[in-house]
């Protein structure tokens, strides 16, 4: 299918159906990795919706009288149709797009991000790679599961699921050893009201014994001693010693170096196939002892290589350095190090070249739920909460180590990775489905499926018919010719918000050893779209955006999602699309991040909401008249409404970015950008008067019912999915 150049695309008009894309948003943001696996197969940071971007392309390339909710459920072959994103990210853009058929080319400059969607999009022959992992199981697997071995309170050998440490400080008033727990509760089920038992650790004597979710008081079974389960030593910044009860800072405590951990506990899989919790004995301990004594034989003899590679300081690496964390070696204990040596040096010894790649990329995803700042999030869904949950590199008071080959019932594990999210990654490869708008839990199959080919970035406009490019570099100098691309579909990094390298080179201080590169090798670059300074953002993205329109035919759209709660955000924007030579054709709001995410439940005013915006080249006589303030305000108003009547119940923030969308359609040039605020400003103070007290940013009751206890389309998801603690 070719676009005629006179066409008026279905997402530049008010038609544009975003209630429907926001409805299978909401359903597929409960469980992103099982509805798009290929997208998830390993860790990238503000991963789109696929059912977002799938929408967008196709109201990208269907005439404004389509049917969209008809359309998205049809195969669809844009074969002569070339999608370029720039910010490629976990590769949604260009998977979407790969599905209905596009010629896609996708570029980011963080190398973590192209590898991880190259091998995702690549060949995979499962039969293979099901050889290759049986092999590993038989060879390294059990060299991992011996280290996970232990005994039940019937001093019978069992499997051990995971230990439990907490971070120690010492006291600077008597130096006696402090134990930051943050309360006595080891376990909760995470739907407590549902089921109320918890685990519990004595202050006294470290048994581990039953009790109920809404006790405040209990008493040991072995040593009587009365304690309140949610008071206990470290809270805040500070910390109480039990010897001398004075109260103390916790960083000064920990003095720039990394603190101790001690082991406390562990929850074991007995012969009989039931768990049980069970505090830490001497065994224990010594096994882990040895587990030390033989990582320094394993370095001595080099039989494995260990990350070396050093943090920078940071946005997201300035808090883990202030407890002492310098290399990113020191995110794990002497048993994940030689227990994650082990399997990646086992990997890299395949011989065949993409059941390799593979299994490494599984490898590294296997890293975030194996370090000391993963936790323990209880029973009831997977154990593991990986360390990137509040996307930032939160040290974790009272770590959970996981057995990382695994047994059924593990969590977090290698071989459960294997089972579930490299499992459905091929299912979904090869028969694509779509999140079901009548609720049903089975996907609809209606794209084509995945090809297995990536190519090299190409050297000429000659495109192969949906083949798929990939390359990594600075996006503002992609080498691709002028005007070959039909459509720029992207997600561009938000002004002041996650700096992905910061966090990226957890990964790459991996994956680097395997590919024998040097071993202090940053993905951090000069050149990356990840600013706190606005005019650096907005300068950056103007270099990006610039590209895009050399690239751009006159005749083409860039689309891409945006959103930010500041003004300095929307302005930055503004000034990078004006600036690099589009205008903004029209603002369409969409779903975007799951309602009870961690980041949004701990804001006052969490955005929802992404919009995206409509945009052509300036000056290419195929634009209209730019809409007048009143008409922008109108068409915001009216996109609210539908929202609401759609039943999402929005925000002030989501409210205003909205009013901000809408507004930049407006602007034809970079001076304007700022006046917008005040608008803005005023139209804010309207609606709150005419539409009440925003609600805060809930969906159909969703957050509610979630605290509640009671069931929600989270309960509706795979229990083995569940258990892979994705």
């Amino acid at each position: 299918m070719k676009m005629r150049k006179t066409d008026v695309r279905l997402i530049e008009t008010d038609r544009f159906p975003f209630e429907f894309l926001s409805r299978l948003a909401e359903r597929e943001s409960w469980r992103k990795e099982i509805h798009r696996p290929v997208s998830h197969l390993h860790k990238w940071w503000a991963t789109r919706l696929g059912s977002v971007f799938r929408g967008i392309l196709l109201g990208c390339t269907l005439g404004e009288q389509a049917d969209l909710a008809e359309e998205f459920y049809r195969s669809h072959s844009f074969a002569n149709v070339t999608v370029f994103d720039p910010f490629m990210g976990s590769g949604t853009t260009v998977s979407e797009a790969h599905k209905l058929g596009f010629t896609a080319l996708g570029r980011d400059i963080n190398p973590v991000a192209v590898d991880s969607v190259r091998v995702a999009l690549g060949p995979m022959d499962w039969p293979k790679i099901k050889r290759a992992f049986a092999n590993l199981s038989g060879e390294v697997g059990e060299k991992l599961c011996a280290l996970y071995r232990s005994t039940d309170s019937q001093s019978c050998p069992c499997d051990v699921l995971y230990y439990f440490w907490v971070m120690q400080v010492t006291c600077p008033e008597c130096s006696h050893s402090v134990d930051l727990f943050p309360s006595w509760v080891v376990a909760r089920n995470a739907f407590p009201n549902r089921k109320p038992d918890v685990r519990l650790v004595c202050p006294g004597c470290g048994t581990i014994f039953r009790g109920l979710n809404s006790q405040k008081r209990v008493s040991c079974p072995s040593c009587a001693k009365s304690f309140d389960p949610e008071q206990a030593i470290a809270k805040g910044t500070k910390a109480t010693c039990q010897q001398c009860h004075r109260t103390f800072r916790i960083l000064e405590s920990i003095g720039g170096k990394r603190p101790n951990f001690r082991l406390y506990g562990k929850l074991v899989l007995t012969p009989n196939g039931e768990k049980e919790y069970l505090p830490a004995n001497d065994e224990d301990r010594r096994a882990y002892g040895e587990c030390t004594q033989r990582l320094a034989e394993e370095l001595a003899r080099g039989s494995i290589s260990l990350p070396t590679l050093a943090l920078e300081n940071g946005f997201n690496t300035r808090q883990a350095m202030s407890y002492g964390f310098r290399s990113w070696r020191d995110f794990f204990n002497e048993r994940q190090l030689l227990a994650l040596g082990w399997l990646q040096t086992a990997i890299a010894k395949i011989a065949d070249l993409p059941t390799r790649n593979v299994l490494l990329t599984l490898f590294s995803g296997l890293l975030e739920f194996n370090n000391l700042f993963a936790s323990y999030k209880g029973e009831g869904t997977g154990a593991v909460r990986h360390m990137f949950s509040h996307h930032i590199l939160k040290p974790e008071r009272t770590p959970i180590e996981a057995n990382v080959w695994g047994t059924p019932k593990s969590s977090g594990s290698f071989s459960t990775l294997f089972r579930s999210r490299l499992r459905r990654a091929v299912e979904y490869r090869l028969a694509p489905t779509e999140v079901n708008r009548d609720g049903h839990a089975k996907g609809v199959v209606c794209s084509l499926p995945f090809t297995g080919e990536v190519r090299p970035w190409p050297e000429d406009r000659l495109f192969s018919p949906r083949a798929i490019y990939l390359s990594c570099g600075d996006s503002a100098v992609t080498e691709l010719p002028d005007g070959s691309i039909d459509l720029i579909v992207t997600d561009p990094p938000f002004f002041d918000n996650v700096h992905y390298s910061e966090l990226a080179d957890f990964f790459h201080a991996w994956q680097q050893l395997s590919r024998g590169e040097k071993a202090d090798n940053t993905t951090r670059r000069a050149a990356e779209v990840q600013d706190a300074d606005v005019d650096s953002f907005a300068s950056k993205l103007r270099a990006v955006f610039r590209e895009c329109k050399r690239v751009l035919k006159d005749d083409g759209l860039m689309v891409f999602t945006y959103h930010h709660s500041r003004n300095e955000g929307w302005e930055a924007v503004a000034d990078a699309v004006l600036g690099a030579g589009f205008i903004v054709v029209n603002s369409q709001p969409v779903k975007s991040e799951m309602s009870v995410a961690t980041p949004k439940s701990q804001a006052k005013e969490p955005i929802q909401l992404d919009i995206v915006l409509v945009c052509r080249k300036a000056n290419t006589g195929e634009n209209r008249e730019p809409a007048s303030p009143r008409e922008a305000l109108a068409s915001a108003r009216a996109k609210l409404g539908r929202l609401d009547a759609a039943g999402f119940k929005l925000s002030r923030n989501d409210r205003k970015i909205v009013l901000f969308g809408q507004l930049l359609s407006t602007l034809r040039d970079r001076a304007a950008a700022a006046t917008i605020a005040e608008r803005v400003k005023d139209e804010l103070a309207h609606l709150d008067e005419s539409l009440g007290p925003a609600s805060g940013g809930t969906t159909a009751g969703s957050t509610r019912r979630l605290a509640e206890g009671e069931p929600t389309l989270f309960d509706s998801i795979d229990p083995d999915a569940a258990e892979a603690g994705e």
